[in-house]
């Protein structure tokens, strides 16, 4: 009788510590509120909206210890919206993040499957669209990518451990076709932590994103498109620095971004300058500072402004310039540990030159918007509340 009890006993604590020794977490967000917009094709709008500082997603995330400092480990993530239930990420059902790796406390981690790129990992966090204004705030069509409105399909990428501050890593997507260049993608970046100080910096390289439905970037949804643009190739670089100074920081950041052959993105389909023809290439140099003053632990204000500077140079030969002013404003307030409101608001305000009339790019078009602006400026404001879970 005692011995059947000591092999029940042992056997138990055996398995109270295999279960110990690998976990699987339920998580999610909602972000919901109310958006004014002052200008959607000519008319003001009203309208609930989901996930605009944070995307509404609910995910499964786990780990399994294989010994050696090594560990298993997946993701994955869904988002949707809120006000009709629906999918986002044109549909798809993990459409945020979806991968299965192997985890290292020496190296780092090597994970496969449908991720961010090194933009969003290192980058994106210093701009104040990446980090705590979300949406509102991002920059011109998200040209950068520093909101994350695409991920990379097929994609392997690695992010290795804390070396005295300085963290780095890198992902490659596979086309998936024998067209192997077609819809592929490359992507680095590094960022280095001091005390108050965070710098970053990374690169992105797209051929041919949205050709076909395997790449890298695929056509998605009837909108035909994974958010990003569709063009030739699309490259991203950029680099950032944040400063805390007692309860506030202070953040810059640089990107450019560098279209071939687009003819659109998620946001906006662009036509040919009248003047210019086609697009050969369009560029976008952004230019951010922002700032964020935590008042208590409970009250935070932020805001940024944004300089950028897109040039259209046409297949007929000759440019044009559309250089575009963003100001945003924001306040949050946590009520509890997981849920908080915020109210936040946004002026952009485009000048342009007479080649870009007729393209598109002559209208204000903060992707956060229902849809562009009819003349060259638009306003949006939210109120909204957040819970975390």
């Amino acid at each position: 009788m005692n011995k059947s009890i000591l092999v029940v006993s042992v056997l138990g604590a055996c398995c109270s510590v295999a279960h110990a020794q690998s976990s699987v977490t339920l998580f999610g967000l909602i972000d919901e509120g109310l958006n004014y917009t002052s200008n959607v094709g000519g008319k003001s709008l009203w309208s609930m909206s989901s996930g605009d500082v944070q995307g509404s997603r609910w995910g499964l995330k786990g780990s399994e210890d294989l010994g050696g400092g090594l560990s298993a480990v997946f993701k994955l993530e869904n988002g949707f919206n809120i006000n009709s239930g629906k999918l986002a990420q044109d549909g798809q059902e993990f459409g945020r993040q979806a991968w299965v790796g192997v985890s290292s406390t020496k190296f780092g981690t090597l994970t496969l499957g449908r991720q961010y790129d090194s933009l969003v990992d290192y980058l994106g966090p210093l701009t104040a669209n990446g980090n705590w204004g979300g949406g509102m705030f991002t920059h011109p069509y998200d040209n950068d990518n520093t909101d994350d409105t695409f991920r990379l399909n097929n994609s392997v990428k690695f992010a290795s451990v804390n070396y005295s501050g300085l963290t780095f890593g890198g992902a490659y997507a596979f086309s998936n076709s024998t067209g192997f260049a077609t819809n592929r993608a490359e992507s680095l970046g590094a960022q280095y932590v001091n005390g108050p100080l965070t710098v970053g910096a990374a690169f992105l390289n797209v051929d041919e994103p949205n050709n076909g439905s395997a790449g890298a970037v695929a056509n998605l949804g009837s909108s035909g498109t994974d958010g990003s643009w569709t063009a030739a190739r699309q490259r991203v670089f950029g680099a950032g620095i944040n400063y805390a100074i007692g309860a506030a920081t202070l953040g810059f950041v640089y990107t450019n971004a560098n279209l071939s052959q687009p003819t659109g993105t998620e946001y906006a389909n662009f036509a040919a300058s009248p003047s210019l023809g086609a697009a050969s290439s369009i560029k976008f140099n952004n230019f951010e500072v922002n700032a964020l003053y935590q008042f208590t632990p409970a009250l935070y204000v932020g805001g940024m402004y944004t300089y950028t500077q897109a040039t259209y140079d046409g297949t007929s030969g000759g440019s044009a310039k559309a250089k575009y002013h963003q100001l945003g404003l924001m306040a949050d307030y946590n009520i509890s540990k997981r849920t908080d409101l915020y109210a936040q608001a946004v002026y952009v305000k485009v000048a342009s030159d007479s080649g870009i009339q007729g393209t598109g790019l002559e209208f204000a078009a903060n992707p956060d918007a229902a849809a562009p602006s009819s003349n060259d400026r638009q306003v949006i404001a939210r109120i909204a509340i957040r819970h975390k879970f």
